[in-house]
């Protein structure tokens, strides 16, 4: 799914019934019917970067609100968009937002951010993997084309003084599956390489160039164990598993960003990114948030959405849909609590508007 993104100028955050007598018949039907609306089931699926968040987040929205249970799996961004808009689950949990053409096809469906995410670019050098290698989107470019095949090849090396880089053959690694995680890395490497993007552009699936030696890895996981057990790999993690990436004792690299420093993935660097482009967010919410040309913000920050249909199956699900997807995206010091979990930062006050007004169209 390789399509180009909706941004300007390529830059694109809440009755009373009267009491009335009733038969012991009619009140115990109503019981009966209260009961069984609040019993329900909402299924989500979609982003393993997004999926910490959401076992987070029902865990604890189950236990305040009985009756109501929410199923969550993570099977890549891609998979999850597909499935709302086959109608087989509620929520699409996905790090890139639909096509201009997706959204032509099926005008019911919403892309609705509920929080800022970022990816980090990893590395398994060994030696080096305490410090932090500078990278730009040009070096990465010519790491997955091919053109760059050793870690000691001048263009790496240029932007590293003085850092015994070893001549040994670089091993990428890139997701198997439909990724966000892929959408958000391609936009980047499209954004800093015109070359990238005029021959490869962007997607959640993209066809990648045929590099010797290189591997592929499903799921953030999946892409984590790859870079552990594969000495002189690069790949690309979303930031809510960098406790993991710390355990693996992985590299993390330093970014190039849009206004030539690097920086590395902080939460003031992802909140400088946001807060850059955040501002233009259009009323469908479909921005990307990638290579910001602010000073201090770091290049691989994006929205993380809910994608579902404005039209459910029944009031129940879509009352119940819509409660869970306001309570989640509320401005709160617990919601931000569950956000710091994995790292990631809550919507600004302009975005969350937004959301919230998208959210209530949900029937």
């Amino acid at each position: 799914m390789t399509h180009h993104v909706k941004q300007p100028a390529r830059r694109s955050r809440w009755p009373r019934l009267a009491a009335a007598p009733l038969c012991a018949a009619a009140l115990v039907l109503m019981t009966g019917t209260l009961a069984q609306a609040q019993d329900l089931t909402l299924t989500e699926t979609g982003s393993t970067l997004l999926y910490p968040l959401f076992t987070t987040w029902v865990d604890a929205y189950t236990k305040t609100h009985p009756g109501i249970h929410i199923s969550v799996a993570g099977t890549g961004s891609e998979a999850g968009i597909q499935q709302v808009l086959e109608g087989k689950v509620e929520v699409g949990a996905s790090d890139a937002y639909m096509s201009d053409a997706q959204m032509r096809q099926h005008p019911q469906i919403i892309n609705v951010p509920l929080a800022i995410a970022a990816q980090t670019v990893n590395y398994n050098l060994p030696g080096l993997n305490t410090g932090h290698l500078k990278l730009d989107g040009p070096v990465l470019a010519g790491i997955y084309t091919g053109a760059i095949r050793s870690w000691d090849a001048p263009q790496i090396a240029a932007l590293n003084p003085g850092v015994a880089l070893p001549h040994h053959a670089i091993v990428p690694i890139h997701r198997a599956e439909g990724s966000g995680d892929t959408f958000v890395f391609t936009q980047f490497l499209s954004f800093a390489t015109p070359d990238w993007e005029n021959d490869r552009g962007y997607g959640t699936t993209i066809t990648w160039p045929e590099v010797a030696g290189s591997a592929t890895a499903t799921g953030n996981a999946g892409m984590v164990q790859a870079l552990q057990s594969t000495p002189y790999s690069i790949g690309y993690v979303g930031v809510s598993f960098i406790d993991k990436v710390a355990t693996a004792q992985l590299g993390v690299a330093a970014l190039k960003n849009g206004a030539g420093e690097f920086v590395l993935p902080t939460r003031e660097t992802i909140t400088a990114g946001a807060a850059s482009l955040g501002p233009r967010t259009p009323a469908d919410e479909r921005l990307s948030l990638v290579f910001a040309p602010a000073s201090g913000s770091y290049p691989l920050v994006n929205y993380e959405y809910a994608v579902v249909s404005t039209k459910q199956a029944d009031p129940t699900t879509a009352a119940a849909l819509r409660r869970f997807l306001l309570w989640s995206i509320v401005p709160s010091e617990t919601n931000e609590a569950y956000l710091d979990t994995v790292h990631f930062i809550p919507l600004p006050p302009h975005t969350w508007e937004l959301s919230q007004a998208q959210i209530q169209t949900i029937k």
